[in-house]
């Protein structure tokens, strides 16, 4: 007969069904409202447990014959003096006000009344302030005074355990008993600290957890303001300046050759259609639910530069790409970063060098290294480059970036005459042809 044994949960779901009861949810309820009040006034409490001791334990002692049977005092000790009581009971009682601020001290204040009572044979049921003393000790205190503490306790014990064995109760009877209040007391008190420890350590983990999340959220969205900001750059700059430089063009040559206007006008709309074609698909790809065509027009790649240095072309500068390697196999991530930075450069090259230079493309690839290359000559003449504004701008840092994803690099600088250079170079590695894409 076969029998199927499942893991047993039974104790998980009595302690998820108990805490979930109205009746601890209530106490719960209650346990914070007084956590709350005793920090807003910490002395309420402390004179609050002062009054309960003494009704408890002093009221008793002053009402003798009361509530007593006939053989509750085997053992015979002293009564004192009605004022000698009074100030015994508040010897061991009044210092429980200061049992959280100062636990050593009060322990120690109402450890040497306790000594002295007894010494003159005068047992009282405020002796149980030593008990709530040494709790708040173990709670409260440092551990190394209760180190000490609990020896002080059971030599006191001891002492007692003497006195009361005189009545006929055996001294080891007695001091087990006392030993096992003194124990249960310090006990309490260090379950109670560790507890506490526990929930202030989580607590404090929730706020940390917290704060961590929110600082994640926060570099999530600065990531991806950032990457918007970079493809929006690379977008939106790259051809309002075609854009720019045949509008200028188509406007001068609308005179002279109004069919070179007319292909200006083209080459324009062509070219504000990819821009908008562009634009729709990342912001498709922002949303989550874009186009659903987006999934029909992928990101550039390699395949794209003809049609790169096309529209380079026809914004008047003459453009000469030269490709080498096998270039197709190339992950799509590095081929969108290989378009990226030729097409930035290219835009560089418009904007500064003028509509009339002229620019050589090399993108080679080999096992572990692509190459980009873009080589413009400068301004007709071998004039002066405008001057860039103060930093090197958001394109080359944007390039920058997409090659660092890759393990690359990219320089920029003057080339040959008033030219400029600017060379990437992406690790083509295993480990690295995995990022972004």
């Amino acid at each position: 007969m076969r029998e199927d044994h499942a893991p047993s949960t039974g104790p998980l779901v009595a302690a998820d069904t108990l805490s979930g009861h109205p009746l601890f949810a209530r106490l719960a309820r209650i346990g914070q409202r007084v956590r709350e009040a005793d920090r807003a006034h910490p002395w309420v409490l402390d004179t609050a447990v002062v009054a309960v001791v003494f009704l408890m334990f002093c009221l008793p002692d002053l009402f003798p014959g009361h509530g007593e049977s006939p053989h509750e005092h085997r053992v015979v000790l002293l009564r004192p003096p009605l004022p000698a009581m009074l100030a015994l009971q508040a010897g061991l009682v009044l210092p429980l006000l200061w049992r959280r601020r100062r636990p050593t001290e009060a322990f120690a204040a109402i450890m040497a009344v306790f000594v002295l009572q007894w010494s003159f044979g005068v047992a009282l049921r405020a002796d149980a302030a030593l008990l709530v003393a040494l709790y708040s000790l173990a709670l409260h205190g440092r551990l190394r005074h209760l180190a000490w503490s609990c020896v002080v306790m059971a030599g006191a014990m001891a002492l007692v355990a003497v006195e009361v064995s005189g009545g006929g109760l055996p001294i080891g009877d007695a001091l087990f008993f006392l030993i096992s209040a003194e124990t249960a007391a310090v006990a309490l008190g260090i379950a109670v600290r560790i507890r506490r420890a526990q929930l202030a350590g989580l607590r404090e983990r929730a706020a940390r957890l917290e704060i961590e999340r929110d600082q994640r959220s926060r570099l999530a969205a600065a990531t991806e303001r950032t990457r918007v900001a970079r493809e929006m750059h690379d977008i939106i700059g790259h051809n309002l300046s075609v854009i720019v430089t045949l509008a200028d063009g188509g406007a001068y040559a609308a005179q002279a050759s109004p069919e070179r206007g007319r292909e200006a006008l083209q080459l324009i709309g062509e070219t504000s259609r990819q821009a908008l074609g562009e634009l729709r698909r990342m912001l498709g790809v922002l949303r989550d639910q874009g186009d659903q065509t987006a999934e029909f027009n992928p990101q550039p790649g390699i395949a794209d530069l003809d049609g790169l240095c096309a529209r380079i072309r026809a914004a008047g500068p003459q453009v000469r790409y030269t490709v080498g390697g096998d270039l197709d196999q190339l992950d799509r991530g590095v081929q969108l970063m290989a378009y990226r930075i030729v097409q930035e450069a290219l835009t560089n090259t418009l904007k500064h060098a003028g509509p009339e230079t002229r620019a050589h493309v090399t993108v080679t690839a080999d096992a572990t290294r692509l190459r980009v290359r873009v080589q413009d000559s400068g301004p007709p003449g071998g004039g002066p480059r405008p001057v860039r504004p103060a930093g090197e701008g958001h394109g080359l840092a944007g390039m920058r970036e997409r090659a660092a994803l890759y393990g690359g690099t990219v320089t920029a600088g003057p080339g040959p005459g008033a030219g400029w250079t600017v060379e990437a170079v992406l690790d083509l590695t295993p480990d690295r042809t995995g990022g972004p894409t």
